[in-house]
């Protein structure tokens, strides 16, 4: 997009509807093209078109249409797309969801001004996703391997420590065979202070906040400016990654926020809606941010996503959490009954699921024994709940011998392996603390792990 050679102060407001300005005989103007808004009062605010039709412009506005008129207001069109400002001096700083300084720092010197929108990836130029990260957490690290480049979202109820699983990951998170930590990009939309407060305490805890792009968007900023949060986000990753060859994982938090704020505008544009309201193409425009993941070719850095969304309702079911999970690769999903019984972090292994897993473990990588291992703890557990049930209407006594066994598995399996609270493991600890929890088990029912295995790592509690 070309800058416009003739800079024209258009007066012909002709409509405010929620974030949006209407403006009439616009001409040479273009999708995506950034507008500088001058209020009556001199004030200045900046938008974006969001379409074009028979003359008229339609412009999102980021900070709001308040005070804003049809007589007075003055709209000029810059000709370029939304861009932000980038440097490596972003690291340790909070920025708004358009990229201007929220801490009362100064002005980033940007080494490069880029669009926030992204250069897609050449598909032939991604390189797959197969190195294991370390995230300190068993029931992701065993069971559900998160892959540097992957996409693994984490769904949660309302009032579910999302955010602290998410922080936990943040904080402890490495490639291994590397010392490197990785460069975290944290947007945050629709968020509460008492939330934002959180995030920024646990990294300045931690000593974490200097690897930290804090893009923060709060519950009572403008709710269109949520939408560009985290393009703008995801453009500062993309720079870091493949700029500076640092390994960046970008989390998004709360992407229901982000929807609720995408239906908001569609609402104000008069569009039919799709399922509940939504607009028809919000699996289009999720797609534009999840697919920013990833890895190039010739190319040290990647980018490593982490969204994570509240399910209205606890319902899986949602379009959010359903077109994320067609989108994403795999899901990381939060447990009430588990939160309640304080379990902690409160995984509920078994819907969830990370596609790339194989890519990143076994020989070499993690263990040998790795893959089975997870596929007999998974039987285990599934075995163990779905006893959990039958004692509920039978009665424990009605029982037999070996299911109370796994009974007994499901409940120690809940409170050592899933229950590890704050503290981080690696996965030899993981691995370790698996076996000693099959070693419980007779060793006739482990049926998904090879004899030779069984016989190296295998522990009767008799001995």
């Amino acid at each position: 997009m070309k800058p416009n050679l003739v800079t024209v102060d258009y007066n012909t407001v002709s409509g405010i509807s929620g974030p949006l300005l209407f403006v009439d005989n616009v001409l040479n103007i273009g999708y995506g093209e950034t507008a500088v808004i001058t209020l009556p009062d001199g004030e200045i605010r900046n938008g974006q078109v969001l379409d074009i039709s028979e003359g008229t412009a339609i412009i999102q506005v980021f900070e709001g249409t308040n005070s804003t008129d049809t007589d007075l207001t003055k709209v000029r069109f810059t000709g370029r797309p939304s861009e932000i400002d980038v440097s490596i001096d972003m690291l340790g700083r909070v920025f708004t969801g358009m990229g201007r300084p929220r801490d009362n720092g100064p002005s980033i010197i940007p080494e490069a001004r880029i669009p926030i929108s992204g250069n897609p990836i050449n598909p032939y130029s991604r390189d797959k996703p197969e190195d294991f990260i370390e995230t300190g957490i068993s029931a992701i690290d065993a069971l559900n391997t998160l892959v540097r480049g992957q996409k693994l979202p984490i769904f949660a109820g309302a009032g579910l420590p999302a955010n602290s699983l998410a922080a936990q990951i943040a904080r402890q998170a490495r490639v291994r065979g590397s010392d490197e930590s990785f460069a975290v990009v944290f947007s945050a939309m629709g968020i509460t202070y008492k939330d934002a407060a959180f995030f920024k305490n646990e990294f300045e805890k931690t000593g974490a906040l200097e690897r930290v792009v804090f893009f923060l968007n709060i519950a009572d900023d403008p709710t269109v400016e949520r939408i560009a949060t985290p393009r703008s986000a995801l453009a500062t990753a993309e720079f870091l990654a493949f700029h500076h060859d640092l390994h960046v994982l970008v989390i998004l938090t709360d992407m229901t926020n982000y929807c609720e704020a995408l239906r908001e505008i569609s609402t104000a544009r008069e569009e039919v809606p799709g399922r509940r309201g939504y607009p028809g193409y919000m699996y289009t425009d999720l797609a534009t941010i999840y697919e920013r993941a990833g890895r190039i070719k010739g190319k040290k850095g990647s980018i490593t996503q982490v969204p994570i969304l509240t399910m209205p309702d606890d319902d899986i079911t949602h379009p959010i959490p359903d077109l994320t999970g067609y989108i994403t690769e795999g899901q990381i999903v939060l447990s009430r009954d588990l939160h309640r019984r304080g379990i902690s972090p409160p995984i509920d292994v078994l819907p969830c699921l990370s596609r790339l897993m194989n890519l990143g473990i076994g020989e070499g990588k993690t263990r040998i024994d790795h893959r089975n291992v997870a596929d007999q703890l998974y039987s285990a557990y599934a075995n163990g709940r779905d006893t959990r049930r039958l004692a509920a209407i039978v009665g424990e006594d009605a029982l037999s011998e070996l299911d109370k066994i796994y009974l007994a598995f499901s409940d120690s399996f809940e409170k050592r392996f899933i229950g590890q609270g704050n503290i981080g493991r690696s996965i030899e600890e993981t691995l370790q603390i698996a076996w000693e929890l099959l070693s419980t088990i007779p060793q006739g029912e482990l049926k998904r792990i090879k004899p030779e295995l069984i016989k190296k790592y295998y522990k009767p509690q008799s001995e």
